[in-house]
């Protein structure tokens, strides 16, 4: 057994569990964590700019790599600024881990003053976290470190959080270094899957609603086959976007606060199938559920299965080995002629797409120009502004882990910096967010981040000078009496080339053209594009009740 340190201990503890890339913002009670990843070359270092970024890019690391992301800060304001990140990985199911320092273990919970002190810290985290825990020794760090990957690894991947005391990263102690592991996936109940595909057996009109937890479970194949062998059509969330290729001739594409194509065929279903959702309030109007719908639902965690929606089969299990087992059921089965036929679903994405041409003709400008440059891998992070809560309805994906949001978090200004993550984890696949004046505000240091170390993003800032779902909500329901939504901005291409970004400033109709420019760089970018404030789908009457 060595004899480390705690802060080495820490270090050799992630790179035993596989950890490549830790994000950190310095401060005197982790700097023995800092000290030990000196002259380290199997796991590397990112310092940035503002705690809430450790998270951020952490998450989209986590959510392009399918491994834990990890982000390192101080105790106090530190875990306070990073916890933004958290409740977004929480909202996802990120696995992120969140390494925080703490005050010397004896002035815990005396409530002296120390430097950042907060009595209770991990009760800030508790909230967005799976698990949290506060080492007391050195040589326990490696066994918390390994259930903290445990935590984020079985079950539903969500985030976890260590806290370590100073003094403890300072002292030695002889340690035992544990090894990754990989654990089993839970699978589906035999006799819950036989019910579910008796079911199936008689639906006439089944739709499958495909989650976030899909695109965890890297599903796609077993979605787009039980969709073929049903006739089924398929609807998913944003954070299951891309889960079946959106041009497929079964995909209605997202459901969007009852906007969408789904919103077409939703009444019309006999049997819904809900895989890794948990049917969220963004599921309301045309698209929400409905008493005598019968729901199948497949999640691997059962404290959601039935919170929204009363289940008639509930499938405690990871979405891929579920929907493997179902299909292995039915396929010994007799089934009818397809439920859906291509030219109805068909008809209805042309539904919504006449919707789409008239009401959104600007955002779909832009949209269709995004669409047009990048490859179908490409990485578009789609943020908490006009053009990207359009992009969920109006950008098509074809390829799954290929779009990113937020969730119902809703976090302003995540766009930016969980891009440079998902670039850091991806660099040879583009890298483009969406995001508005607003929220790129949150997160504009982070250039300095993306320029030392190279991390060329490109970042698409839609500038109305307002909060634009606010200002448009005053606009409407306010009777336009405009108070604390307007914005005044600098030029943002400008700061780009200061702080040795490239930064471009184009009209809506020059997005191709900048886009272009941008990949070629090969360097961070921003595309500056003005546009009017403009209405969000869910200040909109539902498309399909016109």
């Amino acid at each position: 057994m060595p004899q480390v340190t705690g802060g080495q201990a820490v270090v050799q503890a992630l790179v035993e569990e596989g950890v490549e890339v830790v994000f950190g913002l310095p401060g005197v009670q982790i700097m023995h964590i800092f000290d030990a990843f000196y002259n380290r070359s199997d796991i590397r270092l990112i310092t940035v700019r503002h705690e809430q970024t450790t998270t951020y890019m952490a998450d989209g690391y986590a959510r392009v790599k399918g491994t834990p992301g990890v982000g390192l800060v101080v105790p106090g304001p530190g875990v306070q600024n990073a916890s933004a990140g958290l409740g977004t990985a929480f909202s996802v199911s990120s696995p992120v881990l969140l390494l925080a320092g703490q005050i010397e273990s004896p002035l815990i919970g005396r409530d002296t003053g120390a430097l950042h002190e907060i009595n209770d810290q991990l009760d800030i985290v508790r909230p967005v976290t799976k698990w949290c825990y506060r080492v007391r020794e050195v040589e326990e760090i490696p066994l918390a470190l390994h259930e903290a990957m445990r935590q984020m690894k079985t079950g539903r991947p969500r985030p976890t959080a260590l806290e370590i005391p100073p003094d403890i990263l300072a002292k030695t102690a002889q340690v035992t270094f544990l090894k990754a592991e990989k654990y089993p996936l839970p699978s589906p109940d035999p006799e819950r899957v036989y019910k579910a595909a008796a079911l199936l057996e008689k639906a006439q009109k089944p739709i499958i609603w495909a989650g976030g937890g899909t695109i965890i479970s890297r599903a796609s194949q077993e979605v787009i086959t039980l969709a073929e062998m049903l006739g089924a059509a398929v609807a998913t969330t944003a954070e299951g976007k891309g889960i079946i290729p959106e041009d497929h001739p079964l995909a209605l594409g997202v459901g969007y606060y009852g906007q969408g194509a789904p919103a077409w065929a939703s009444s019309q279903a006999d049997m819904v199938i809900a895989v890794g959702t948990r049917l969220t309030g963004q599921m309301y109007g045309p698209t929400r559920l409905r008493i005598p719908q019968q729901l199948i639902h497949i999640d691997i965690d059962p404290t959601v299965i039935g919170k929204n929606y009363p289940a008639e089969v509930a499938l405690v299990a990871d979405a891929r080995t579920a929907l493997q087992a179902l299909i292995a059921e039915i396929r010994r089965r007799p089934l009818g002629n397809p439920a859906w036929s291509a030219q109805e679903i068909a008809e209805i994405r042309r539904s919504h797409q006449r919707w789409l041409d008239e009401k959104i003709p600007l955002q779909q400008r832009i949209i269709s120009q995004i669409r047009q440059e990048l490859v179908e891998d490409a990485i578009l992070i789609s943020g908490i502004t006009n053009v990207g809560y359009w992009s969920h309805l109006a950008y098509s994906v074809r390829h799954p882990g290929s779009y990113f949001s937020s969730s119902y978090f809703a976090t302003l200004g995540f766009e930016f910096p969980t891009a440079l993550g998902a670039k850091v984890a991806a660099p040879n696949r583009p890298v483009v967010c969406i995001v508005g004046d607003g929220g790129f505000m949150y997160a504009l240091p982070e250039l300095a981040t993306a320029v030392q170390y190279h991390i060329p993003v490109i970042t698409l800032v839609f500038v109305d000078n307002a909060f634009g779902a606010s200002n448009n909500d005053q606009q409407t329901r306010f009777k336009k009496r405009f108070i604390g939504t307007e914005l005044y901005n600098p030029s943002f291409a400008q700061i780009a080339e200061v702080f040795g970004a490239k930064g471009i400033r184009v009209g809506v109709e020059q997005v191709s053209k900048a886009l272009r420019e941008a990949l070629e760089a090969d360097r961070p970018t921003v595309i500056e594009v003005p546009i009017p404030t403009l209405p969000p789908p869910f200040q909109l009457p539902y498309g399909c009740e016109k």
